[in-house]
């Protein structure tokens, strides 16, 4: 039978005994074999919930419920069943078909890039069972299992601390808090707690970086805080993007013009007596013309295109819309640590006790570096100090790779930068006892035996042969000691020189830095057995240096927040790091604005909040609901907003913005699966990389609306005139001479606008509003005017083509096949047109890209072979011409070009009339 445990409501307010008895334990032998299996069919793996993966068929099933796609596909089958031919519905089908597939395949290389970039190794937690220690797979952890962690492990499961020898554990990833906090076994009496104090707990996919411990593990899988957290993700709803949202708007509206266009050719019809089999077919060609079936394909190639160039650059894209929604982005919000910073602590400052400051360089945890004057002076003997940090110290760094506490690395660090060799320090002066780190005495100190003189073969001396070296908060250390070292030597320290000192590590403080002194004096043999006496010896010393640390800002992030504020976009950094720490990493970052911290939001009701949020520079000390409410208010304001993290508490936040973005390196897995876009280096430059590839695509997917809206829009004009004056029959083209325009110019030539250079000054211009249309007022007066000069040239052709060419009135297809001929040649200079607003064609950018004109020598050749090639002419209702209806067909549809030409300059020079003198 089951063992039905009954988990503590709160067992950080159990004692370790208390704790033990209710998980049905002993600590000592763990649980039992069958307990454990018990237990894992009780409680189920210790995983979290994977999300539903969607099948195949109900991707290609939404990717057909696009509304442009529904429209084709009526359009198809109207066609089949009015004319019973397949030529039309066949054609039709197949662009649905590339369509779709080319959205599919790329949904899912997305996927496949993202199952990549995690981590496929099963990690192991050490437990105790049947009273011998055993490695298990971390999925096989159950409540009760009793876990032995170390330095450098990552917790397995949450739990209750039964040992704790000197344990630091870092929680950035659950709490954002990025400094390692003290852990101790002592109960806690507050119930309500958060998460962040409970220092009796450990917390799944947290990292021991010091000390070792062993843990009562009282929550597996969904029933940790990581678990908590992924429910509240789940319960956030996605956003549509922009572009989507934009996608759907145009539908709409051109499903409202097709269904207009067509009820007046309809009536227009019957009043001329034509048959309802002929008006249904006719209905077909302008749902065809008017409906961009080339959009959603284009759109897709062009944000493929993008998604590809960016996962060059450090960037995988899990949804396709997710890089135009960059390009209109115009609020990022970040967290700090890891993802501005390095998260590797540094020593920036370093002030000796008589008074002198010096600048530390290098970053993390390189050795590359130096102490340097900030006088000019030449540096005194420091070798005392750096000796002391690296000796009163049980971290190390190898190759640039820590092991053991941040703080800890960045002393040895630096005492490396200061000539010290660490390792070899600490085999020539081994410790024979130490004082460990407790946050009551806030200092650590350790005994270490001084080697002999080499020169004079002597050793220190009599009473002299152990010294004592301290490190922890310069106020303690100050009370501690006596002396101050000086380049002449240690004299006794006056109360001047404790206030001095202190001033000195308010200042550090003030700039965000965290302040660690070091201190130390002969120590006498024998050492007092009992640990507290011990720690009382640790008095009388000689204060030598107090240093300043940071986690450093990377190198690459200033630019990049100053780039994205030339852009027209605000950045917040969002942390769970204390406000003086954080606001010091913003003003060297340059991130302007108010800081607070996030208690101050508590106060603030969802209207003020979002009259505030724009303003704030900093959030400090938040918690994920302060981050989803932060983006909320900033999205309330009509702003887009980019989230980016790494940590579980970023995750809700990620899913809620318009564009989360995680950190493939330092991510975890919640934050990987919350976020549209994961970036493999970990670099907040990739992301300003992202939002000006985001505004090129944007860019170039205007240009691709602009070209095929003015097709439509010529081909309803022609319609119409057909349809008023009776030319052509009322049908001017057959709905296979309209889907090969669409074909020709929407496939190569339009898939080359898509990958058109972007403009230079494209990051100089301010984020377009996020409910901006695809169509603004400018841009319809634009399409307006090229689609009436295409339909007033192409109706002229078709009614004049008879009387200029008399020899060729007597075939029904020559007016038509000449009229086409022109409609295709429209198109084609008119995509040289929609390549800039107001730009020139005759400007050397026109020759930019190459992949158009080869596109637009395609076009000739294939409309040459439609016309020409006996094959095609029944296929496609076409007829001989000669070189020169060809030639008149190339004037005619050169107007188009003219035309944007006039209008062009005359707003070039409107611009220069209204700029200042």
């Amino acid at each position: 039978m089951a063992d039905q445990l009954q988990i503590p409501e709160h067992p950080w307010t159990r004692s370790t005994g208390q704790a033990a008895a209710q998980m049905d334990v002993s600590p000592a032998a763990g649980l039992s074999t069958d307990q454990a299996r018990q237990r894992l069919a009780q409680y189920g793996p210790n995983e979290l919930a994977a999300g539903r993966k969607v099948p195949g068929w109900q991707k290609i099933v939404r990717l057909l419920s696009d509304r442009l796609i529904l429209v084709l596909i009526a359009a198809a089958v109207i066609s089949a069943v009015v004319s019973r031919e397949w030529e039309t519905p066949l054609v039709i089908l197949v662009v649905i078909a590339l369509n779709t597939t080319l959205n599919y395949v790329q949904e899912q290389r997305a996927e496949n890039s993202l199952e990549a970039l995690r981590s496929s190794a099963v990690s192991v937690a050490t437990v105790r069972r049947n009273g011998v220690s055993v490695d298990v797979p971390r999925t096989e952890v159950v409540p009760g299992d009793v876990v032995l962690l170390e330095a450098g492990d990552t917790v397995p499961a949450d739990g209750r601390l039964l040992e704790a020898v000197r344990l630091q554990v870092a929680e950035a990833a659950l709490t954002g808090e990025s400094q390692p906090v003290n852990k101790t076994t002592a109960a806690l009496a507050d119930p309500e707690l958060p998460v962040a104090d409970r220092t009796n707990m450990l917390y799944m996919d947290t990292d021991v970086s010091r000390g070792r411990a062993v843990l009562l593990v009282t929550g597996t899988g969904m029933d940790t805080q990581i678990g908590r957290i992924a429910h509240l993700l789940g319960s956030t709803a996605e956003e549509k993007t922009t572009l989507q949202r934009s996608i759907d708007q145009l539908a709409r509206l051109l499903t409202y013009v097709a269904l207009i266009v067509v009820a007046v050719v309809f009536v227009l019809g019957l009043l001329r007596g034509d048959s309802w089999e002929d008006l249904f077919l006719t209905a077909v060609s302008l749902a065809v013309a008017t409906i961009p079936e080339g959009l959603t394909a284009v759109v897709a190639f062009t944000l493929a295109m993008g998604a590809s160039r960016l996962a060059a650059r450090g960037a995988i894209i899990k949804q396709l819309s997710a890089v135009e929604t960059l390009g209109s982005t115009s609020q990022i919000c970040t967290d700090k640590t890891g993802t501005l910073t390095l998260n590797e602590m540094t020593v920036r400052r370093l002030y000796t006790a008589s008074g002198r400051v010096f600048r530390v360089s290098g970053s993390g945890y390189s050795t590359e570096g130096a102490v340097l004057s900030a006088d000019g002076r030449p540096a005194p003997a420091l070798s005392v100090a750096f000796l002391g940090f690296a000796l009163c110290n049980d971290a190390s760094v190898r190759d640039g790779v820590l092991t053991g506490d941040p703080t800890e690395g960045a002393l040895v660090v630096l005492a490396e930068k200061g000539g010290i060799d660490a390792e070899g320090a600490r085999a020539s002066h081994p410790r024979i006892a130490e004082v460990p780190f407790d946050s009551d005495y806030k200092f650590m100190a350790t005994f270490n035996r001084r080697p002999a003189d080499k020169e004079s073969g002597q050793g220190p001396g009599p009473g002299n042969e152990v010294f004592c070296y301290a490190k922890g908060a310069p106020g303690v250390l100050l009370e501690r000691s006596q002396f101050i070292a000086t380049a002449e030597g240690r004299r006794p320290l006056t109360s001047q020189d404790r206030r001095r000192i202190s001033d000195e590590v308010t200042a550090f403080a003030e700039r965000g830095l965290r302040t660690m002194a070091v201190a130390g004096r002969p120590a006498q043999e024998p050492l007092p057995a009992d640990p507290d006496e011990l720690r009382d010896s640790v008095a009388g010393l000689t204060i030598y240096a107090v240093v300043g640390i940071m986690d450093p800002p990377r190198s690459e992030a200033a630019e990049a927040i100053a780039r994205a504020r030339e852009a027209g976009i605000s950045v917040h950094m969002i942390t769970g790091d204390h406000l003086i720490t954080a606001s010091a990493i913003a003003r060297d970052l340059g991130i302007t604005g108010e800081a607070v911290s996030g208690a101050a939001l508590e106060n603030l009701d969802d209207e003020e909040l979002q009259r505030r949020a724009p303003g704030y520079g900093v959030l400090a000390r938040v918690s994920p609901e302060h981050k989803i409410r932060m983006v909320r208010a900033l999205q309330a304001d009509g702003a887009v907003v980019a989230m980016t993290g790494d940590g579980v508490n970023d995750a809700p936040a990620l899913k809620r913005a318009d564009i989360g973005i995680a950190m493939g390196i330092t991510g975890t897995d919640v934050s990987k699966g919350a976020a549209k876009m994961i970036l493999t280096d970990d670099n907040f430059a990739t992301i300003v990389t992202a939002v000006q590839e985001g505004r090129g695509i944007y860019a170039n997917i205007i240009k691709f609306v602009r070209f095929q809206l003015t097709t439509a829009w010529g081909f309803v004009l022609i319609f119409l005139a057909a349809a008023a004056f009776s030319l052509a029959g009322g049908a001017p083209f057959t709905a296979l001479q309209i889907l090969w325009v669409n074909i020709i110019m929407d496939g190569p030539p339009a898939l080359a606008l898509g990958v058109d250079p972007a403009d230079p000054d494209l990051m100089k211009q301010r984020p377009r509003p996020s409910r901006e249309p695809l169509l603004t007022g400018r841009r319809i007066m634009q399409i307006l005017t090229m689609g009436v000069v295409m339909a007033a040239g192409t109706c002229t052709v078709l009614y004049l083509a008879p009387q200029m060419y008399p020899e060729n009135a007597g075939d029904p297809l020559f007016a038509t096949t000449l009229a086409f001929t022109t409609f295709v040649f429209y198109q084609a200079f008119n995509l040289l047109n929609v390549r800039s607003a107001n730009g020139s064609v005759f400007a050397w950018q026109t020759f930019t890209n190459r992949a158009i004109w080869v596109s637009l020598a395609a076009v000739v050749v294939l409309q040459v072979l439609v016309v020409q090639l006996g094959a095609l002419q029944g296929l496609f209702d076409t007829t001989d011409l000669t070189s020169g209806q060809w030639f008149l067909a190339l004037g005619v549809g050169s107007t188009v070009l003219w035309v944007s030409e006039i209008r062009k300059a005359v707003s070039r020079f409107r611009e220069r009339e209204t700029l200042p003198a």
